[in-house]
């Protein structure tokens, strides 16, 4: 079973109007995950889709949707999926693949099928963004061992954090789309801070491992004019171009971070600093 939703794209003037019901409606993916269920969000900043596959007692096939007007799913794009569960397969035009947890998978454009599977007791939990893409690039897998990692951030300004770039131009070759994961250390609850905006690319968080009982305020909006929305756990949300995307959580906590947009330098941003913000 699939499941899609549109939303579309805001003018920061008009964000600065929002309530937080609002700002939840038009931002917020509060259930990505679903049993025997493909969750879809397609989104109106770079054509990005947020997504979920829960394949409990069957494998789920991703099947094209209305809004891509294509045969196929990856007719004219590309995907990227990071497993945020126990083992998990996904099947690509034959071939499988073994996810285990948090490690990522990069689909090409052209693909024909992709089958997501249990292949052990524990339940995968297949996270995916997916953006239009202009060439086909091979399918490959990023392991744990191929990601390229960054240590963050300072235990004095409880940010310390483990940064892992997994569909990145400097690991795998794609289009536009790019992914890696965030872990915070124990003690530690602030990500991305500082903040930043990038114009020339969107962003979508996912979060995930966080403990039960816990929350996490992610803050967006423009530097001078922010907003905040409490989160729990494997939810996900839109960050516009123009919005900083940063958060702070009741205990630590992992988040996959994905982009899209015109450019591929993972360090290409307008830094904001702390004493800035609004």
């Amino acid at each position: 079973m699939t499941k899609s939703e549109i939303r579309y794209a805001h003018h920061p003037s008009d964000v600065k109007n929002y309530t937080t019901e609002a700002l939840r409606a038009h931002f917020l993916i509060p259930t990505l995950f679903e049993y025997d269920t493909i969750n879809l969000v397609y989104t109106m900043y770079d054509r990005l889709i947020v997504g979920g596959v829960l394949p409990v007692s069957k494998s789920l096939n991703l099947e094209s949707i209305d809004e891509l007007k294509a045969a196929n799913f990856l007719d004219r794009r590309e995907l990227g999926i990071i497993n945020v569960g126990g083992a998990g397969a996904v099947r690509v035009d034959g071939t499988v693949y073994e996810l285990a947890k948090k490690e990522a998978l990069y689909v090409g454009r052209g693909a024909k099928e992709v089958v997501f599977e249990r292949s052990g007791e524990e339940q995968p939990y297949f996270y995916i963004n997916s953006a239009p893409a202009h060439h086909a690039y091979p399918t490959k897998k990023i392991g744990k061992a191929d990601a390229e990692v960054i240590q963050l951030g300072d235990q004095q300004y409880a940010n310390r954090r483990t940064l892992n770039k997994l569909i990145v131009n400097s690991i795998v070759e794609t289009c536009q789309l790019q992914m890696g994961l965030t872990e915070l250390h124990p003690g530690n609850v602030w990500n991305t801070m500082p903040a930043h905006t990038h114009n020339r690319r969107m962003e979508a968080y996912f979060y995930f491992d966080l403990e039960a009982g816990q929350t996490i305020s992610h803050f967006m909006g423009q530097p001078d004019e922010t907003r905040h929305l409490f989160m729990q756990n494997h939810q996900a949300i839109i960050s516009p171009e123009w919005s900083i995307h940063s958060g702070v959580g009741t205990s630590n906590y992992s988040f996959i971070w994905g982009m899209a947009g015109e450019n591929l330098d993972y360090g290409d941003m307008d830094g904001v600093s702390p004493a800035e913000l609004r």
